[in-house]
């Protein structure tokens, strides 16, 4: 093993044990996809729906919630040098650089992302998009966020133009 990851290695080990980013990126990555698939193929009813919110979103919230809180406890060692810093750019940058801080904000992108494609499915729904219109605005709330949110929420408004009920989830 060369030194430097025997070094680090050693250090995991002070601070709390070895944590396996690479793993935990790996399974939550995999996990949020399977849960975009059934969002984007499945039947759309309140079972498999209920179980998205719950089972999609909230587990990829709690596992988010589960490793950040040791993490800025400084329970489990970071990897980043230094605390994680979120008051200036530089402190973003060197927070997220780390691979705990790289998995953290993607587990955090993945968590958002879904819980907005499952509120853009069920209003898709609810105002008569067929999924053939909707899967294409899913695979940008999945892969680009806020703007295929935007996409939707501008599809949204050709069909019901009150600005105000445009924009509100309900």
């Amino acid at each position: 093993m060369p030194r430097d990851k025997a070094e680090n290695s050693a250090k995991n080990k002070r601070k709390g044990g070895m944590v396996d980013w690479d793993l935990i990126f790996t399974i939550t990555n995999i996990f949020a996809i399977a849960m975009w698939l059934i969002l984007l193929f499945a039947p759309r009813g309140e079972p498999v729906m209920t179980g998205l919110f719950y089972g999609g979103a909230g587990l990829l919230a709690a596992s988010y919630a589960v490793i950040m809180i040791p993490l800025m406890l400084g329970l489990i060692d970071s990897g980043a040098d230094g605390n994680m810093d979120f008051s200036s750019l530089a402190g973003v940058q060197q927070s997220l650089s780390s691979p705990s801080g790289a998995t953290i904000g993607w587990i955090h992108y993945l968590s958002f992302d879904l819980f907005v494609g499952i509120w853009v499915a069920r209003n898709a729904d609810k105002y008569g998009f067929v999924r053939w219109v909707q899967i294409p605005v899913l695979l940008f709330v999945f892969l680009l966020g806020p703007l295929g949110l935007v996409l939707y929420l501008m599809l949204r408004f050709t069909r019901h133009n009150k600005v105000a009920d445009a924009v509100m989830p309900e």
